[in-house]
């Protein structure tokens, strides 16, 4: 009766929260800013995020997900105190429920941290999804049918597939090349093409506003700023849509490669089932430009986005609250919960 039932997508991007009955109400990037004297949080989500490359020696603005899994425990338990907190305000419940996702490919100890951060964000039950598997209930798959459903979600640190049948994952891999490799991707290809070093968010922008992953009508150019190698001064330069593409293939083609891998696994009936249904992709890789397009040209198969790519996976995550979208089987593969 005193719970309140809260899905989190703890991206190492964003992270995006839910309430149950009440849909999606935080969507915030996975960002925290801390005094190095006091170990005192300044600042979380998008209040950080402007942060980053701004701050005095004292303050620190960090991200405490790396490659999908928490790379700094105390700062991820403090950053998910913050959100839960801001996703109580005003409600007259103290007891909170956690529905909260992984990679398909984390450890037993990597999956066992996420539990802990979320105890000791306050959490009195929690319950731990695969990412792609809410992914795909997200999107709204037919999961439960008895037949392949084949989702992709490229998030910030890391790249799922899986495919799903009977409610459940079949084959999946989970690739630590995603959103920030394709950043890093342009940040290098800049830094030796033009002596020019920017940052992550200039690197992100660059991404967004111009990057594909083929040729598109109406490519254009970008003026960028950053600090030139040679004499350390402030310098501008001209990218074209042709540049971020090139610097962006090899980490595109790796994700594709992902992608046939799990073909490869995925026994034959249900690889005739996907021949049919296709691949659906999900997560904010799959907005770039003419993704789709080149997945399907390398594999072969029909390929979509699914309507909010962006949500799937913490929509999947209120769909496991309320009981459904096709849950009814699925058991997290490491043990439903840890003690």
């Amino acid at each position: 009766m005193f719970t309140t039932d809260i899905g989190i997508d703890l991206g190492t991007a964003n992270t995006l929260i839910c309430v149950k009955g009440k849909g999606i109400i935080m969507r915030e990037p996975s960002v925290v800013a801390y005094d190095i004297r006091s170990d005192a949080v300044r600042a979380v989500g998008t209040e950080a995020k402007e942060m980053i490359g701004r701050t005095p020696g004292s303050i620190v603005a960090v991200r405490p997900l790396k490659d999908g899994v928490i790379a700094d425990f105390d700062v991820t338990a403090a950053m998910l105190k913050r959100f839960i907190r801001q996703a109580l305000r005003g409600s007259l419940f103290s007891r909170v429920r956690v529905v909260i996702c992984v990679p398909a490919g984390v450890t037993e100890v990597e999956s066992r941290a996420v539990w802990d951060a979320a105890k000791q964000a306050g959490a009195v039950d929690i319950d731990i999804v695969e990412e792609p598997m809410a992914a795909a209930v997200g999107a709204g798959l037919p999961v439960k049918d008895a037949a392949g459903n084949m989702v992709v979600d490229i998030g910030g640190g890391t790249s799922e597939v899986a495919v799903i049948s009977l409610g459940d994952i079949v084959t999946a891999q989970s690739v630590r090349i995603a959103g920030d490799d394709l950043d890093e991707s342009i940040i290098n290809y800049i830094r030796k093409k033009h002596s020019l070093l920017i940052g992550e968010r200039t690197a992100e922008q660059i991404k967004i506003e111009i990057g594909s992953a083929l040729p598109y009508e109406g490519e254009t150019s970008i003026e960028i700023k950053g600090r030139n190698l040679v004499d350390g001064l402030p310098k501008n330069v001209i990218i074209t849509s042709e540049e971020v593409r090139d610097a962006m293939s090899d980490t595109i083609m790796q994700i594709i490669d992902n992608i046939r891998l799990t073909l490869e696994k995925t026994p034959p009936e249900l690889a005739s089932d996907i021949i049919e249904r296709g691949i659906t992709l999900t997560g904010g890789g799959a907005l770039l430009r003419g993704f789709a397009e080149l997945v399907s040209r390398e594999t072969g198969m029909p390929v979509s986005v699914a309507q909010s790519p962006l949500d799937c996976v913490v929509i999947g995550t209120e769909k496991r609250l309320d009981g459904s979208g096709g849950f009814d089987t699925y058991q997290f593969r490491r043990g439903k919960r840890f003690r």
